[in-house]
C-alpha cells in the first residue's frame, strides 16, 4: 500500500483543486486532503500539489500574490529539505515565482487563451514523476492557459538540458515556450512544474488516462 499523503493547496481562485483531489483520492486511492492557503503548516503531508486555476484572480502576474500565502513558507522549507512538490499550470507559475523552479511563464505567443489537448514527449523517465512512462513516449494531455509560454535565459536553458531537468516537451508548441518546454523538475528532482493538466485525463470514462502515468508514478514512488 502506498504511503503517499497528498496535500492539495487551495487558493482563492483555484479551480482544478477538486480535479486533482478526485484523481489522487478516488482513482489512485491515496490519502488526500485539501489544505487552505492560510494554514501555517502542511502537517503530515509528504506530497504537495499546487493545482491549476487563477489564484487571486491572476492579478499582477500569475502566481505573484499566491507566493505570499501563509502556507508557502512551510512549502518552501519542505521542498528545500527534499519534500515532493508538484505544480500544475497556475501551480507551475507559483513555483517559478517562489524561485523553486527557474524561469518564468509569459503570455502565450498568440496572446490568446488556449484550451485544447496537446501531445507531449517524455524526455526523461528517470524521475519520480515519470517512472511509469517510456522515454520519448507520446502522451496526450490537455492545456488551458493564457500565460504558459515558458521562458528562461540561455545559460539556464543549457543547464536544464545538460542536467536532464526537462521532463516534457510539446510536440506542436502551442504557446511559444522556449525549446518546446512543457514541464521541468528542479536540480534535486523533487519539484515538478508543468503547464498541461494530467489530472484532467485520469479517468477512463473520459477516454484518456495518459495523465495517470504521471500521477501514479508520483504516488507509487512512496510504496
Amino acid at each position: 500500500m502506498s504511503k503517499a499523503k497528498v496535500g492539495i493547496i487551495v487558493f482563492p481562485g483555484s479551480n482544478c483543486d477538486h480535479d486533482a483531489y478526485y484523481a489522487f483520492k478516488d482513482i489512485l486511492k491515496a490519502d488526500t486532503k485539501f489544505l487552505w492557503h492560510k494554514e501555517g503548516s502542511i502537517g503530515d503531508r509528504n506530497i504537495i500539489i499546487l493545482p491549476g486555476g487563477f489564484s487571486y484572480g491572476d492579478y499582477l502576474r500569475c502566481g505573484a500574490i499566491a507566493r505570499f500565502s501563509n502556507i508557502m513558507n512551510d512549502i518552501v522549507n519542505f521542498a528545500n529539505k527534499g519534500g515532493v512538490v508538484m505544480g500544475i499550470c497556475n501551480g507551475f507559475q507559483i513555483l517559478c515565482e517562489l524561485g523553486l523552479l527557474p524561469g518564468a511563464l509569459l503570455k502565450n505567443k498568440n496572446l490568446q487563451f488556449i484550451c485544447k489537448t496537446v501531445t507531449l514527449t517524455v524526455e526523461n523517465n528517470k524521475s519520480i514523476f515519470t517512472s511509469n512512462c517510456r522515454i520519448k513516449e507520446k502522451i496526450n494531455i490537455p492545456i488551458a492557459h493564457g500565460e504558459g509560454c515558458y521562458y528562461c535565459e540561455e545559460d539556464t536553458l543549457t543547464d536544464l538540458i545538460s542536467n536532464n531537468q526537462i521532463l516534457f516537451r510539446y510536440g506542436d508548441n502551442p504557446n511559444g515556450s522556449i525549446y518546446d518546454i512543457a514541464g521541468i523538475q528542479n536540480l534535486k528532482r523533487n519539484v515538478l512544474g508543468m503547464m498541461p493538466h494530467p489530472e484532467r485525463v485520469s479517468d477512463a470514462m473520459l477516454g484518456n488516462t495518459d495523465g495517470l502515468k504521471i500521477l501514479s508514478s508520483l504516488v507509487e514512488s512512496f510504496e
